[in-house]
């Protein structure tokens, strides 16, 4: 029988990668419902090709257009953010990937969660933002959370099979980003085009800047806080340039586990969306007569505070991590439209970190209200 998902951000980079392994697997895959935003050749030619009854556009204006080009094909266009939790919540999706950059999916997810939905998550968001909230209430539906992140689902796959409690740490590799040999004095003089040469992944412009910052890899720690219950002693970041080793697992009697592929984002979607079970490989495999070499090296902190950032928002808790994750979506947005150069993002963000006066324990309306003064903070 075909399993249904349903994907929050089909147009992205994730979501069309998602959309490739639905077409190699066809017997096992088909996509309910889609939530995309404005792109509108593409969403049209995605209902197309995948028949899903439902879809979520931004808003009537992109609707309109998409039922213009739709003629004659049966599909429900919904809108807003009431369209993204009618597709979220869709009922024949077993499976909700979540793709959508910024904390926007917040509120659908969470009710997906609590329709008994699994979750291929790959926008941090979530976690960063309501981590508690959203590990709670997954618990207590009794769902799986499949992490689409490289580094995250490399520590799922290094953990089957073993005790969580002789876990000792786990590391998370980091490409370093296009900034990693740049000076530091240099800093103030990059642009967003340069800031989105990634070395090595191929991704969407916010998460291109954030692996710049390295406030990608701060999120990954909050995030692997909340999947794997680790304390943030426990959880290490080490650049590794060359992205053979997605992220590594040390036990107590010091034996370390790694997981090692090629930098494609398709291998930890398709193992998701299958549900950890392995079938073959469609794409670039891994050839050791390639890699030269692997290095490792410590992250400068003082370079990229952004990092630190992420240890200090997570570690307080409460509302500071949802004030990161805005302050840090409305500092990128800004960067990317030329309003200030690459430097200035963490000096931004800190002075709004600065200004929060924190909530512990806080509801997701906390969250959300946080989430909405970080942004107009944010100067």
């Amino acid at each position: 029988m075909k399993k249904g998902i349903a994907i929050l951000g089909s147009t992205g980079s994730i979501g069309k990668q998602a959309l490739e392994i639905v077409s190699i697997f066809p017997s096992r895959l088909r996509v309910a419902a889609f939530a995309a935003k404005d792109e509108v050749d593409l969403i049209v030619e995605q209902v197309k090709k995948f028949q899903p009854r439902l879809i979520s556009v931004l808003n009537d204006d992109v609707k309109q257009k998409v039922e213009a080009k739709l003629a004659g094909v049966k599909v429900e266009i919904v809108t807003g953010l009431d369209g993204l939790i009618k597709v979220a919540t869709v009922a024949d999706a077993k499976t909700v990937v979540v793709a959508i950059p910024g904390s926007l999916a917040l509120t659908a997810v969470l009710e997906a969660v609590k329709l008994k939905k699994d979750i291929a998550l790959a926008t941090k968001e979530v976690l960063v933002a309501a981590g508690d909230i959203f590990m709670n209430e997954a618990k207590a539906a009794g769902i799986k959370v499949f992490p689409i992140d490289s580094e995250h689902s490399a520590i799922a796959q290094c953990l089957r099979g073993e005790d969580r409690k002789t876990i000792k740490k786990i590391i998370l590799t980091a490409s370093g980003g296009p900034f990693l040999k740049t000076p530091a004095e240099k800093l103030a003089q990059m642009t967003a085009k340069e800031a989105l040469k990634h070395p090595t992944w191929k991704m969407g412009p916010k998460i291109t800047i954030d692996s710049a910052s390295l406030m990608n890899k701060g999120f990954e720690v909050i995030e692997a806080h909340h999947l794997f219950g680790l304390d943030y002693a426990q959880i290490e970041v080490i650049i590794h340039p060359e992205s053979v080793i997605h992220s590594m697992v040390e036990f107590s009697d010091g034996s370390i586990k790694a997981q090692l592929g090629a930098p494609d984002m398709r291998v930890p979607i398709q193992y998701a969306l299958l549900e950890e079970e392995r079938q073959a490989n469609h794409w670039g495999r891994l050839d050791f007569g390639k890699v030269p070499s692997m290095t490792f090296q410590k992250p400068d902190k003082v370079k990229f505070p952004c990092l630190e950032f992420a240890y200090e928002a997570g570690k307080k808790g409460g509302t500071l991590p949802a004030v990161l994750n805005a302050a840090n979506e409305e500092a990128v947005s800004q960067f990317l439209k030329g309003k200030f150069n690459f430097d200035q993002i963490p000096v931004k963000i800190k002075a709004v970190m600065d200004q929060h006066q924190n909530k512990e324990a806080p509801s997701l309306a906390d969250i959300l209200a946080a989430d909405n003064w970080a942004r107009t903070a944010l100067v």
